[in-house]
């Protein structure tokens, strides 16, 4: 219903065109805000109908406006609730967004265009050098409960852990919720070794979502591999898929992947149930992990496999989005739990 520019911005999109579910887009425009990385990911975009006025006090610019500047394609007047019920009976498919060719033509380049399975676009995603987050990090409330005041920032603690982020196509939510949670984070290339982690001295290591088949990720897996056991880790997404192979397990390609923000997932520690925020199309192989290896959260709809912890060692992840924005907000917990585990192996 909302948060179509995150989606948009989102890196874990590289390469994939996007259907949204909600007919009416664009009606509250585009601001810098509430982008999720610098530029916009997606290859196309389906919509139901475009809004032809954008309402909304933090709006820059259109959403057409946008899509000219970045040069993306997009298409409305599609029944994208017909469309999606196509997808979930014959799983995610490759396809063409044209104004040039014919349909045959376009079918044609549709299956000319190269299979997710083994397409590594992590190394186009990612940032060329590393850097400290240091960008506003405060989250907006309604009320500041510190001063009482409407619409302000909530008061951001001081930093108490220094951790890596490795950027497989990190969410910027994602760094503002470290932030928030006590975190000064150094992001680093996704290609960058152990050793170079490891000579920073991090309290603890972040592995990030991610676009494309973890599986494709092999020099990744080693160097991560090289740091289990060294650091207390936390992954999400794409991390927690790496961490998996990392473990030695495998990962496959799911038939329309886990999209939006209303995927129920239990944690099969506690019991609870938490709405959570998902984008991803492969998950892991929960028979192809060693022993030491427990799953400690399944998606209610199929089963697969939402989180893993080392009963070894200080490492855990969840494939799901805790720092979801637009929401839902239920997992956020998960930030504290990392600084907890770094607070304990001290």
């Amino acid at each position: 219903m909302t948060g179509y520019q995150e989606v948009l911005t989102d890196p874990s999109y590289r390469g994939q065109i996007v259907a949204m579910t909600y007919p009416l887009i664009g009606n509250y425009g585009v601001n810098p805000e509430d982008a999720e990385s610098a530029e916009p990911h997606v290859r196309g975009f389906v919509i139901g109908e475009l809004s032809p006025v954008a309402s909304n006090w933090r709006s820059r610019q259109t959403l057409p406006e946008y899509f000219k500047e970045h040069q993306i394609i997009g298409i409305e007047g599609v029944d994208t609730r017909a469309l999606t019920k196509h997808l979930r009976s014959l799983g995610a498919m490759r396809s063409c967004l044209t104004t040039e060719l014919s349909e045959q033509e376009a079918i044609d380049a549709a299956l000319a265009s190269p299979a997710m399975e083994g397409s590594d676009f992590v190394s186009e995603v990612t940032t060329p050098k590393g850097y400290p987050w240091e960008a506003e990090s405060r989250e907006w409330v309604l009320i500041n409960p510190s001063t009482g005041q409407e619409g302000n920032y909530a008061d951001l603690g001081p930093a108490k852990y220094k951790i890596v982020a490795y950027d497989f196509g990190i969410k910027y939510n994602i760094l503002r919720r470290l932030r928030q949670a006590g975190f000064e984070v150094d992001v680093v290339n996704a290609h960058t070794s152990a050793a170079d982690v490891l000579a920073k001295n991090p309290d603890g290591i972040f592995l990030s979502n991610g676009p494309g088949d973890p599986a494709a990720l092999g020099d990744i897996h080693k160097e991560i591999k090289e740091l289990i056991g060294r650091k207390p880790i936390f992954g999400i997404c794409l991390g927690n898929q790496i961490l998996s192979h990392a473990f030695g397990g495998k990962t496959f390609k799911l038939k329309f992947g886990h999209r939006g923000g209303n995927q129920p997932v239990k944690d099969l520690r506690t019991g609870r149930i938490s709405i959570t925020s998902q984008n991803h199309g492969f998950a892991t192989d929960p028979d192809s992990l060693p022993p030491e290896i427990e799953v400690t959260h399944i998606n209610l709809n199929d089963q697969t496999v939402e989180g893993i912890r080392s009963t070894k060692d200080p490492v855990f992840s969840v494939q799901y989005h805790p720092e979801a924005a637009p929401g839902p907000n239920d997992a956020s917990y998960f930030f504290h739990e990392f600084a907890d585990l770094i607070e304990q192996t001290k």
